[in-house]
């Protein structure tokens, strides 16, 4: 008899609270559970994709960006995602090819967070498009998933309960979301943490339940900004480990920001260097040694 995935949801499916719980875990002065009326994107991810279908992509789609161009004015310039101090952009022309794992480098103001902000869906390009498994991306889509170096994990649900967040707009039956949630926590390797609270968990810990989260959808493309960032050295290689093991494995497609050289030739298998939010620099990593990625960027 086949073994059913644990039940982790009476939190995450509950109706949450109109304002966070306050206490020494931290005041959240915004209620990020809030939601407004979504599509019904139940079957996404979770058969095969339908051709043609404006919220989907195939696991490891082809990113595409065509004369982007985005630049600041008045008060919020220089200020990019994640209100990190961020150079414009553009205009540019950038294709990743499907289940390629892209890093973009470049020093504070080159425009990184910018081009992580314009893939979200979050910044709308003042000129060009951007376009997923051949469909423009013009605000927050399904299809992907930003995975940032503050883990905004949620203090009053489960491990499990924030694994879940995620899937709440795919309106999935329960016990599919029960199957992906024990899937991604098993990718990370914490299965048996879906009980646990945040502040139970480690820095390692919090930053692989927060990559469980974003493999739980199953993006057809994963952005990473600088996630690794704040964690020791041992860790931080452990975790680049399980990253590379889940994309080969996947197939999904991967943009990873960064500001370790060694890092992105490492990680990458193809490196593109910012500056002053144009291209300067766009190789394969093989054979690419971090002095000449240092010289393009000084």
């Amino acid at each position: 008899m086949t073994a059913q995935p644990k039940r982790y949801f009476d939190l995450a499916t509950a109706d949450p609270p109109t304002r966070p719980p306050q206490g020494k875990l931290g005041l959240v002065t915004a209620d990020p559970l809030e939601e407004a009326t979504s599509p019904d994107y139940s079957n996404y991810g979770e058969s095969s994709h339908e051709p043609g279908h404006p919220h989907t992509a195939p696991r490891g789609a082809t990113l595409e960006l065509s004369g982007v161009a985005y630049h600041y004015s008045g008060h919020s310039a220089g200020r990019g995602l994640g209100s990190k101090m961020a150079a414009g952009l553009g205009p540019l022309d950038l294709k990743v090819k499907a289940g390629e794992f892209l890093t973009v480098v470049g020093p504070s103001g080159s425009g990184k967070s910018t081009l992580l902000g314009v893939l979200a869906g979050f910044l709308r390009p003042q000129s060009g498009e951007v376009r997923l498994a051949g469909h423009p991306i013009k605000g927050p889509h399904p299809a992907l998933t930003l995975v940032q170096q503050e883990h905004a994990l949620f203090p009053w649900l489960t491990v499990a309960g924030n694994v879940a967040f995620g899937l709440r707009s795919q309106r999935l039956p329960r016990a599919a979301r029960d199957r992906r949630v024990a899937e991604a926590l098993a990718q990370v390797g914490l299965s048996d943490y879906g009980e646990r609270r945040v502040h139970e968990l480690s820095g390692g810990q919090r930053q692989r339940i927060s990559l469980a989260r974003a493999l739980a959808t199953r993006p057809g493309l994963l952005l990473l900004d600088e996630p690794f960032s704040a964690l020791d050295a041992r860790t931080r290689a452990e975790i680049s480990d399980e990253l590379l093991g889940i994309w080969k494995s996947q197939q999904v497609t991967v943009v990873f920001v960064t500001h370790n050289l060694q890092e992105a030739l490492s990680l990458g298998v193809r490196v593109v260097a910012l500056r002053g939010g144009e291209v300067v620099l766009d190789a394969p990593t093989q054979g690419l040694r971090v002095e000449k990625l240092r010289g393009v960027l000084d």
